[in-house]
């Protein structure tokens, strides 16, 4: 018999199949070429002295299906903290069972919980499939944005000017 969507928090250990499923998302993501997720970074970055990020696990069976990766972001407009949701995952096998939905509701309720104004997140523009996910949870896209990015040398150029 199949349990329903079980999450928890993720817990030291739990690195090494977060990483093989941040793998899984580049790899759908048509963007495995920039993957250099490293599980003792990881490991440290969501549990070592400084937490950069948070993460939950998701488990259908009693086995990890899915994960979310979030951390606080802050709206100086709202003078609130919001949440910024990274990744969520569900692997291939086990979408439509609600573990999707289960993740995503954890994080909204921790942002609920924490005081937050808002959880964001991006989509690709083609994932139609994840963006009808997201529509019918209630989520509308941020109309008039455009995100930036800074990487590698031009990351470090700006910095050396500082």
């Amino acid at each position: 018999m199949r349990n329903g969507p079980n999450v928890r928090p993720a817990r030291p250990g739990d690195a090494r199949v977060i990483v093989s499923m941040i793998g899984e998302l580049a790899d759908y993501e048509h963007l495995s070429a920039e993957l250099r997720a490293d599980p003792v970074r990881l490991e440290r970055h969501l549990f070592g002295p400084h937490r950069f990020a948070e993460a939950l696990i998701g488990e259908l069976d009693e086995r990890v299906a899915g994960y979310a990766l979030f951390f606080h972001s802050y709206s100086t407009f709202l003078t609130t903290p919001g949440i910024y949701l990274e990744d969520l995952l569900v692997r291939r096998a086990d979408r439509g069972r609600g573990l999707g939905r289960a993740l995503l509701a954890e994080v909204a309720r921790l942002a609920v919980e924490r005081g937050c104004a808002r959880l964001e997140w991006a989509v690709l523009d083609w994932n139609r499939p994840a963006i009808e996910f997201y529509r019918s949870l209630g989520a509308v896209p941020v109309e008039g944005w455009t995100t930036y990015r800074l990487i590698g040398g031009a990351l470090e150029r700006l910095a050396a000017l500082a």
